[in-house]
């Protein structure tokens, strides 16, 4: 048995557990990652291979990609990654966990059990975790707790409150819920990849795998492409995705190799002659099991709802997409059924926290919603700003000595997301001295205006179509902020401009990169100098990321900051939408 002691325990190593992980520890707080797999990146790790959607539904909502975390994790894989490795994308998510100093990671490792005190309030003091690799057992104590696995198993074993299925429309008068509740749910898919190698592979399948024809190929089952396939391979929605999860990946597999099966040997795609399988996951991606309850149960009708929450943390905007529980077993009924809408919703703090374990977060597709609100936050970007907020939150109720989830100062979180570069629908981010400052140019007092990007008023009554970024008038240019006194100045940060209308995605569908850039992002700022009172203080040549932190080693003061950009990596001009600054660490 080994002892551990952090301020913050991650359970589940996925996006969201990822997002959470970074989050606390760069606000301050000593976290412990525990992860299962031997990769983080879950549904997004090289072992599953889906593609990470989100707000901007698949490039429809130009606009309103996820920034914070989630901006800064694909900006740098989109730079550092154009051969579109998905094992290259794992390194990067563990060299980005590893290399936070507050961050412990534990790969491999199981989490088995939590330690719980009745109360009241019913809390953890402990989680447990087996790693089987070196025969160790873990004893990991904190103060606050994440269960970021999907599964909710740590919530499950602290006896935390929650559902499992799809609600009746009774329940919360939701209009696209069932007539009455059952315990059905969105089944799980197997990908594989398939590569074009010039000459005719074939392909003989074992006897065991499931037979297909043309005919089973309706209702949004395209097979439009081979090198990556296919989302809508999906089952086992109709069975219990936790006690049946074996069964449920050997038929995946069956349904993937018969597919593949069918492509190369039905007739009906010669195009696929060339293609022979490079790689089949080894496990499936699940969609859905158990989602917890909080003070707050996200629905339907929040999710229809453009209004800004003041209690919002995070937000969503792909659409409440729907699958029957039978996946390829439902043909004809359609694969997915997409409730459209052109607005963003808010996500409240309350759906991501136990309203009965005290010190319980949680983030990811299995935060407080029902099934159908829950069929719009589910996809991984969105789990990604979740995880933020909780990460951040745990933060900051651990520097401020509060023992519950539910004391959470909200206008404080909301403040930090902002200023960490999280955007929440309706809100405006602190700047800091950057407020009090004058301007050269005048019209570049607009990045200090607390909205760091360009807004839709499609997206909610809280949007306008105003100017938000500063742009230079040539191929360089320079901001110079005053004060009428010297002021202390001890972090600077700025937000540039990296192209959030377009799409920014890795993916083994060619069709999907082709909206996407594999490069750095020509609108971002790759060369830039920072000035106190006329004294370099910083200059970076290589910049690929949007959203840069530059702190001195302590307070300086100054009268005048001059921000110099020197080059974009596309060679048009320098963009910049947000300027803070401010005396002390925030």
């Amino acid at each position: 048995m080994i002892e551990l002691q952090a301020d913050f325990v991650v359970a589940g190593g996925g996006i969201s557990g990822v997002c959470a992980a970074l989050a606390a520890a760069r606000n301050g707080a000593s976290v412990v990652l525990v992860q299962n797999r031997s990769v983080l990146g879950g549904n997004a790790s090289s072992e599953i291979r889906m593609h990470i959607v989100g707000a901007d539904a698949h490039g429809k909502k130009p606009g309103a990609r996820e920034t914070g975390l989630m901006e800064e994790l694909r900006l740098e894989d989109a730079a550092t990654n154009p051969q579109r490795s998905f094992s290259v994308w794992d390194l990067m998510l563990y060299d980005k966990v590893i290399s936070e100093p507050g961050i412990s990671l534990l790969l491999d490792t199981d989490l088995v059990g939590a330690e719980v005190v009745d109360g009241p309030p019913r809390r953890i003091t402990a989680a447990l975790a087996v790693r089987q690799s070196t025969e160790d057992t873990f004893r990991i104590r904190a103060k606050f707790f994440a269960d970021c696995t999907g599964d909710g198993r740590l919530g499950s074993e602290a006896g935390a409150d929650f559902t499992e299925g799809r609600e009746a429309q009774s329940e919360f008068n939701e209009p696209l819920a069932q007539p009455s509740r059952d315990r059905q749910r969105l089944g799980s898919s197997m990908m594989f990849m398939a590569r074009d190698h010039g000459r005719p592979m074939p392909f003989k399948a074992p006897a065991w795998v499931r037979k297909f024809g043309k005919e089973d190929f309706q209702g949004h089952r395209d097979i439009f492409s081979y090198e990556y396939g296919y989302w809508w391979f999906e089952w086992g929605g109709q069975l219990d995705t936790l006690k049946d999860d074996e069964t449920i990946r050997r038929e995946c597999l069956r349904i993937a190799l018969g597919v593949w099966d069918y492509v190369k040997n039905s007739g009906d795609h010669p195009g696929s002659a060339n293609y022979a399988l490079d790689w089949v996951a080894p496990i499936t991606g699940k969609r859905e099991s158990r989602r917890f309850l909080g003070p707050v149960i996200l629905t339907e009708h929040d999710i229809r709802n453009p209004e800004a929450r003041p209690d919002a943390v995070a937000y969503g905007g792909w659409p409440m997409d729907l699958h029957p529980p039978g996946g390829v077993d439902a043909n004809p009924e359609s694969a997915c059924t997409q409730h459209w809408f052109p607005h963003l919703f808010s996500i409240p703090y309350g759906a991501y926290h136990s309203r009965n374990v005290a010190n319980l977060f949680f983030a990811g597709r299995n935060i407080s919603a029902t099934h159908v609100a829950f069929a719009a936050t589910r996809v991984m970007a969105t789990c990604g700003v979740g995880g933020q907020a909780v990460g951040t939150a745990a933060a900051l109720l651990a520097r401020s000595e509060k023992a519950d989830c539910a004391e959470m100062d909200l206008s404080a979180l909301r403040q930090q997301l902002s200023i960490d570069d999280c955007f929440l629908p309706g809100h405006r981010s602190g700047t800091g001295l950057a407020r009090e400052a004058t301007f050269v140019p005048a019209t570049a007092a607009v990045v200090a205006d607390g909205i760091a990007r360009d807004l839709n008023p499609a997206w909610g009554p809280w949007a306008d179509d105003a100017p938000h970024a500063w742009q230079a008038e040539g191929a360089s240019g320079e901001i110079l902020l005053q004060w009428p006194e010297p002021v202390a100045i001890f972090e600077i940060r700025l937000t540039f401009d990296t192209g959030l209308q377009r799409e920014l995605i890795l993916s083994g569908s060619t069709q999907a990169t082709r909206k996407t850039l594999r490069a750095p992002q020509p609108e971002c700022v790759r060369h830039y100098r920072l000035r106190l009172d006329g004294m370099v203080i910083a200059e970076v040549m290589d910049n690929i990321q949007r959203h840069r932190v530059h702190r001195l080693p302590e307070p300086t003061r100054a009268r005048s900051l001059l921000i110099e950009c020197l080059a974009t990596h596309g060679g048009g001009p320098p963009r910049i939408y947000e300027v803070q600054v401010h005396p002390e660490l925030v």
